[in-house]
């Protein structure tokens, strides 16, 4: 009997924490400032940082939970571990893939927005066009997908902090406007603040792409919780240096009115540099996009192998090394949604979906802790952690659904 192609280990930790950066910032500050400082108005930085609280939490259960199991599919393999029930695991598997489908086609959307740039060319065929490409990338093998990953998140960092020096001469007024971005503690700016941080929450997604990815990865019980700590903690600090500057030089409904918010900032500080920045912008957009492919097609191949999808999608081509059939289904799916909704829409979908699934995380972290102790070889929480991430969560769809 032939022995089928299997994944393979070719990522470590450097990569590993460059390719979740890249994905949580592509997906973030280069799309959604706009949108958000469009809700939060003055208060921007904090819709952020409310959001990173509420994804920390759940990061670091995804940390512990990911050294227990490295797996594709991980969410899927978590909730079965807790509950016992097949049927649950593939709910929460199909709930991440569709986050990773709706992500990308949002992302798509972005990356249009800062194509307008440099080509004049109809929405939807840069859609459609950009999807294939993304497409091609991730068949082409996870080794090249991540040194891919890699350089552009190299490139997308190196955009943030040149936004930031190029308008730093509004962080040096902070000083004299920190009150201008402090809220009255009652009144309708945390409706505003609220609604805002519903929405930088899509800009964290970036952790389940990590885990997903853990049957390529090296050393996956060492690297798996330091990456995702990484990652977190830098994405952070990019998105609240960028939103300081942002909404100290700008006005909330001017960032919230540009298709390509962080190009708009830039042209009023160096407008030489619009069409520099702009290309960044789109290859930070390019970035989160396919790694969001990367993780759907990542979860429906082991979902396949566990029985929780058609096992059509379990195979592996045995040139690429990558599960082609999965990804070809995630790109067609990718397409619809991203001609037939707009950014915005796609954003707020894949948030609800996506805490969702934190709570289901968290949920069955709570269950596995009071089986017993945590694995010796396995990154531990404290206990209180994935409560907080069960909580904060709840919150945070509650907030939505009220607001």
């Amino acid at each position: 009997m032939t022995e089928q192609p299997t994944l393979t280990r070719a990522i470590g930790l450097p990569w590993l924490t460059l390719y979740g950066t890249g994905t949580i910032i592509g997906a973030g500050i280069y799309v959604l400032i706009g949108p958000v400082a469009a809700r939060a108005g003055m208060y921007t930085p904090l819709a952020f940082v409310l959001a990173a609280v509420v994804a920390g939490f759940t990061a670091l259960a995804y940390a512990e939970l990911s050294s227990r199991m490295p797996l594709s599919a991980g969410e899927a393999a978590y909730v079965v571990a807790a509950t016992g029930r097949t049927w649950a695991g593939g709910l929460v598997g199909w709930l991440v893939a569709s986050v990773g489908l709706i992500s990308a086609a949002a992302l798509a959307n972005g990356m249009v927005g800062y194509a307008g740039l440099f080509l004049a060319l109809p929405h939807g065929l840069l859609t459609v066009g950009f999807i294939l490409l993304l497409g091609a990338l991730a068949i082409w093998g996870i080794s090249e997908s991540v040194a891919v990953a890699v350089v552009t998140s190299l490139i997308e960092i190196g955009g943030l902090l040149l936004v930031v020096y190029l308008a730093g001469a509004s962080l040096r007024e902070l000083s004299t406007r920190w009150h201008e971005l402090v809220p009255p503690l009652e009144g309708p700016a945390w409706s505003g603040i609220g609604l805002g941080a519903f929405l930088a929450f899509f800009a964290y997604l970036g952790v389940e792409d990590i885990v997903n990815v853990a049957e390529e990865v090296r050393r996956p019980k060492r690297n798996l919780p330091l990456a995702i700590g990484l990652a977190m903690g830098i994405s952070t600090l990019l998105y609240v240096l960028v939103a300081l500057t942002a909404i100290l030089t700008l006005p909330p409904e001017t960032l919230g009115g540009s298709s390509a918010p962080l190009a708009t900032l830039v042209r009023v500080r160096a407008p030489g540099l619009v069409w520099f920045i702009g290309g960044i912008g789109l290859v930070a957009t390019l970035n989160g996009a396919v790694i969001q492919m990367i993780m759907a097609s990542r979860v429906i191949y082991g979902l396949a192998a566990r029985g929780g999808a058609p096992r059509w999608f379990g195979a592996v081509h045995p040139v690429t090394r990558t599960p082609v059939r999965a990804t070809l289904a995630v790109v067609g799916l990718q397409i619809v949604l991203a001609l037939w909704l707009p950014i915005d829409t796609l954003a707020q979908a894949t948030t609800t979906i996506m805490l969702v699934v934190f709570i289901a995380v968290n949920l069955a972290l709570i269950v596995l802790k009071t089986r017993g102790p945590t694995p010796a070889d396995a990154f531990a929480c404290p206990a209180w952690v994935p409560w907080a991430g069960v909580l904060t969560s709840v919150g945070l769809l509650v907030a939505q659904a009220t607001l």
